[in-house]
């Protein structure tokens, strides 16, 4: 686990504070480590904020170990879907950086809510990765308490968890939860499609005008399903923040460090009573948008090629080894400790049982109610009417 705290200095190469540009030529981009792995100390945002980050050795190597485990158990339910095993799975691979970046600066008050895609964050915050697989293998709900590890059940409305985390910030004021350090923030995820749909844009208003103590963390992945960034948006997506009356910015998604800053830096003004803003991690999806889903139909190769030059794991090793912040031996223990864990996972998943079809039932309300009693008979009998029958 890394921590850590965005600000007093850290090792590694040396330049003066800058911004970097995006691929799209945004000269608003927040980036501490380059794809080349070179170190960046500090960055001046154009809110005139100084990111940074101050890890020690153990952490930068944490932040590296979470990376690995996160794409390789991604990774593994992927091939489980691929298998028969899962309905269907959502992978993050390529955007671990924003998802272990946001996640790791997460106070421990601070709460979650996730899109169906955030398993790196899911991780961060301490769940077991087997809860989600459980949903998409159709066996529970997900089945993690949300108030035990203050992260949100997995929402499949795209955007519709950017309204609830807006009324549940919307509360943490009325309780009189911000204003010191130790104050509550909300985080909302959600991707760059979701930004068309009504739901996020009203989340803004709301969140504006009553000044909610919340983070909107967009991850940019270039793509909704098939549709590109163009055909959603005019301008960069920071920007449409100033519209809604509070701050934007757009940070390199696929660099740890940044993504680490910027959203701690978030946060921590959310918590102090001084209102939402909207972070824009620029990244790409490497992958499918679903396992149900054919990227190869609406992007060519050498785009995705282009983008794998700017891995977000990749980077961090580079920047460890020239550093001499880790050797050989670790990287060959971080990837054993991911084998170890995948085959494990792929284990519990195939023991997992398949519930009887009654059982939905069991947990709709926590005491039960006549008119629920009634659909369980009803659907009892109708699959009585099978028994001994050829279907």
């Amino acid at each position: 686990m890394a921590k850590g705290d965005p600000g007093g200095t850290t090792r590694g190469r040396r330049a003066a504070p800058r911004s970097r540009k995006s691929a799209a030529g945004d000269p608003e981009l927040v980036q501490l480590l380059t794809p080349e792995g070179e170190r960046i100390e500090s960055v001046t945002g154009p809110d005139g904020n100084e990111y940074r980050v101050d890890f020690t050795d153990e952490e930068y190597r944490g932040l590296y170990r979470d990376l690995v485990l996160v794409r390789k158990l991604d990774a593994e339910a992927t091939a489980l879907q691929r298998q028969g095993e899962l309905g269907i799975w959502a992978s993050l691979l390529g955007q671990e950086a924003a998802q272990v970046g946001s996640g790791r600066a997460l106070r421990t008050q601070d709460m979650a809510f996730p899109t169906y895609r955030e398993h790196g964050v899911l991780y961060c915050r301490g769940i077991d990765p087997i809860m989600p697989l459980g949903l998409f293998r159709g066996v529970d709900q997900g089945g993690w308490d949300p108030n035990e590890f203050k992260f949100n059940m997995y929402t499949i409305v795209i955007g519709a968890q950017t309204l609830h985390a807006t009324g549940y910030a919307m509360g943490i004021t009325m309780d009189g939860k911000t204003g010191t350090d130790d104050g509550e923030a909300v985080i909302a995820y959600f991707g760059d499609g979701a930004t068309s749909q009504g739901d996020v844009n009203e989340a803004f208003v709301w969140a504006g005008v009553f000044n909610a103590p919340m983070v909107f963390f967009c991850q940019n992945n270039q793509y909704a399903i098939s549709e590109p960034l163009e055909r959603q948006t005019r301008i960069p997506l920071y920007q449409r923040a100033a519209g809604f009356g509070f701050p934007g910015i757009r940070v390199d998604g696929n660099d740890v460090l940044a993504t680490y800053a910027v959203t701690r830096t978030a946060l921590d003004n959310a918590r102090h009573g001084q209102g939402p803003s909207l972070i824009e991690a620029y990244t790409y999806r490497m992958g499918a948008h679903t396992t149900s889903d054919d990227p190869t139909r609406y992007r060519i190769a050498s785009e995705v090629e282009a983008w794998q030059a700017k891995d977000p794991i990749a980077r961090v090793r580079a920047f460890l080894e020239k550093q001499q912040i880790a050797d050989a031996d670790f990287f060959a223990e971080v990837d054993e400790q991911a084998r170890r864990e995948s085959v494990h996972l792929r284990e519990r998943v195939l023991a997992m049982p398949n519930p009887e079809p009654v059982t939905m039932f069991d947990h709709v309300y926590p005491n039960g109610s006549p008119l629920l009693d009634e659909q369980r008979a009803q659907f009892s009998r109708y699959m009585e009417s099978f028994e001994g029958s050829a279907h």
